[in-house]
């Protein structure tokens, strides 16, 4: 008994001897390397405060410089690129800054740049793209901000609202927004609808064979003298367009200020519908009809 007992009382006193050398040397080390974490502590604190009067810094130069292009009547769409082009050359250089005081060497960063430079400039080779197209859109202006543009390859069609850095935002008649690289619409053709203070009107009715034809035109020349929106300084036309399989399909040709085109048209094509049905003018639609013929031999 007498035996156990000290067996039992020698392996605790070597556990408290284990647990007292292992609290003496995380004591050491934390004494140790307490400079160094006060250090790095306070690195991290200077980082914060750092981007955060960086990035007040970067809004006040934003904010410059907007006031400076606003005042010499710049383009909407070159305050909009300068300014996300500017706010992300400054961030660049903000996090460089940052990265220098926390003991990051930036001979460091831009060896592993160089490094990896086949790998980064492959990856980076549209994002190249697109900063190149939105500097051609601003050069070249094939639209600005405010026109409505028909992106040809895509279909994708809106009113332009902000030309960034490296995209472009179009607002769609629907309140949709539509984000187009800027890459895109550099390379591909594009049309745009309201480059031009007047657009034409050109629609196509088709009336049945049966209907009056010069009575159709009359009342046609009729609405277009009678609607405000309608240039009445331009040629005006009503002209027989073709000779369909089972309708005459006459031509309606017009200016309106590009702003009022579709509800001109609107308005147009509902008044022609009403005014048709009102004075007998037929507009016909597809249909089969079957004649029968009787059997002679009965």
């Amino acid at each position: 008994m007498d035996t156990t007992t000290e067996i039992i009382q020698q392996s605790a006193e070597e556990s408290v001897e284990q647990v007292q050398t292992q609290v003496n040397e995380f004591v050491a080390f934390f004494h140790e390397h307490i400079p160094d974490v006060i250090s790095f502590g306070m690195r991290v604190l200077i980082a914060f405060l750092i981007f955060a009067v960086g990035r007040i810094f970067i809004r006040w130069i934003q904010n410059k410089i907007n006031r400076s292009l606003k005042k010499n009547n710049a383009d909407t769409g070159i305050m909009q690129f300068t300014d996300s082009f500017l706010k992300a050359a400054l961030y660049i250089i903000l996090f460089l800054i940052i990265a220098a005081n926390l003991g990051i060497e930036i001979s460091s960063i831009s060896m592993l740049f160089a490094s990896a430079g086949v790998g980064i400039s492959l990856s980076l080779q549209q994002t190249l793209s697109n900063l190149a197209g939105g500097v051609l859109i601003l050069l070249l202006k094939p639209f600005v901000v405010g026109d409505y543009i028909i992106e040809d390859t895509n279909k994708d069609e809106g009113t332009v609202k902000e030309i960034q850095t490296f995209y472009t935002k179009l607002t769609t008649v629907d309140n949709r927004t539509i984000v187009i690289p800027n890459g895109i619409l550099a390379n591909n053709s594009l049309t745009n609808v309201t480059a031009k203070a007047e657009r034409q009107l050109d629609l196509r009715i088709g009336i049945s064979y049966d209907s009056d034809l010069k009575k159709a035109k009359h009342l046609l020349e009729d609405m277009l003298k009678n609607i405000p929106s309608i240039i009445k300084d331009e040629s005006l036309y009503v002209f027989v367009d073709s000779l369909g399989e089972s309708a005459v399909i006459l031509g309606i040709r017009g200016w309106v200020k590009t702003d009022e085109y579709w509800t001109t048209r609107w308005d147009l094509l509902e008044n022609i519908k009403l005014t048709f049905d009102q004075e007998g003018i037929v507009i016909p639609y597809n249909q089969l009809t079957v004649h029968l013929k009787e059997n002679q031999s009965q």
